[in-house]
């Protein structure tokens, strides 16, 4: 029995030792391993990023398709039991080709967004082991992620940014009415653990042409902006940033304004756990200038303004449902009075099985309509909504009800005809 115990202790105590030689045969030089592992390309338009990065940080997420080494495809159809069938597809690419798979999670109708969002992770999760374990970094693969990799970074020509160009026409011709309109948007952030950087440029106009009765109704209305956003990691709870904004419209009688505000942000829970729950509470204070299109209710061309702002906001997501609240305060420091609070929020709560109810919900008490064009309206900017009216409050909402009740084994996808 001695010589058995003595035989365990020593075949152990060669496979660390192996292990130990394997690392430096793999990492000589003590570099980032980082940099050697496996380049996924995630094609999913309803995946929470955030979170998959966060549970898979063993891998390296590229943007570009044609640098990958895997490129992964996640596709969903409804089932007949009213919950959703998702087909996860792998693809090796490079030094992977030829290396496929196809995985499925099949969600039933009475799971919360939380539930089906940790199931389809998980099985994502499953078939890139495969690729993993072909890579230095499956020695870090310990059933829990090694959390100590998230705060890694490997080399990138680009330094992190990523730029984005869109533009959207439309138009829509009959006989009596004619519409165009035509959006466009440039950003380019850079998102690390340190530092949030957004800068975005969107435009836009809308032509709008309705003849009646022999009369000819016109509505043109064009708006731009530059926005831009700042913001330091402090600690794992506070942050500091500016936001800046630069703006021209023509429904708010904006003819060029422009300002910024500095700002600090604390909350309540580790940022770490955001994809998780958040508690944010935001304060801002900045300068803003204003030249009107036309003289305003105030008698005013153009002005210097100073604003306060307050901000909270609550999420929390949990297999029971989520929560996401949030509040907005802000005043002119000029006027106390002319102020804006706005409430809005948005709750799923499973009550029982198969029983779900859904709320949505905005508020908002405004005081603060500086820039409204003095005079009467005609009846055209009235209807068209060619110019902003006076308001003291704007409110909406949505309240849905879900009931699936049968059988919550048919797992059966058909699309002929559609869902």
């Amino acid at each position: 029995m001695r010589n058995s115990k003595f035989m365990l202790v020593f075949i152990i105590g060669i496979s660390i030792l192996a292990n130990n030689l394997q690392a430096q045969e793999v990492n000589p030089t003590g570099t980032n391993i980082r940099s050697k592992a496996l380049k996924v390309f995630i094609d999913c338009h309803h995946c929470d990023m955030d979170y998959i990065r966060e549970q898979i940080p063993y891998v390296n997420y590229v943007r570009d398709v044609r640098e990958a080494e895997l490129y992964i495809l996640v596709t969903s159809q409804s089932t007949g039991s009213g919950g959703r069938k998702y087909s996860i597809f792998y693809q090796g690419l490079q030094r992977f080709k030829g290396m496929r798979d196809t995985l499925i999670y099949t969600s039933s109708p009475d799971e919360t967004r939380d539930k089906i969002r940790e199931g389809r992770t998980n099985m994502i999760k499953m078939g890139i082991m495969r690729y993993v374990a072909r890579t230095p970094l499956f020695s870090e693969v310990k059933i829990i992620p090694n959390a100590g990799l998230e705060k890694q970074e490997v080399k990138d020509i680009w330094n992190y940014w990523v730029f984005e160009l869109q533009t959207e026409p439309q138009f829509d011709i009959e006989q009596s009415i004619k519409e165009i309109s035509w959006d466009n948007s440039a950003s380019a952030y850079k998102i690390t653990p340190d530092w949030k950087l957004e800068f975005e440029f969107n435009q836009s106009f809308d032509s709008r042409k309705y003849i009646y009765k022999d009369t000819t109704y016109l509505r043109y209305r064009s708006y731009w902006s530059f926005d831009n956003l700042v913001v330091k990691s402090l600690t794992d709870h506070w942050s500091a940033g500016i936001v800046g904004n630069l703006n021209s419209s023509s429904y708010r009688n904006v003819q060029i304004g422009f300002g910024f505000a500095p700002s600090v942000e604390y909350d309540i829970f580790p940022y770490s756990e955001s994809t998780r729950r958040q508690l944010r509470i935001l304060y801002g204070v900045g300068y803003k200038y204003q030249q009107y299109r036309d003289t305003t209710i105030y008698n005013k061309i153009q002005e210097n303004l100073f604003q306060q702002q307050l901000r909270m906001a609550f999420r929390v997501q949990q297999k029971w449902g989520y929560v996401n609240v949030s509040m907005v305060a802000s005043t002119y420091l000029h006027d106390f009075s002319k102020n804006r609070l706005t409430f809005d929020g948005s709750v799923r709560v499973r009550v029982f099985k198969g029983f779900s109810l859904r709320f949505y919900g905005s508020v908002a008490r405004i005081n603060d309509q500086l820039s409204l064009v003095k005079g009467e309206l005609n009846e055209a900017e009235v209807l068209l909504r060619i110019r902003e009216l006076a308001t003291s409050y704007r409110a909406e909402g949505r309240v849905g009800i879900v009931y699936t009740f049968g059988s919550i084994y048919n797992n059966v996808v058909n699309p002929r005809f559609g869902n």
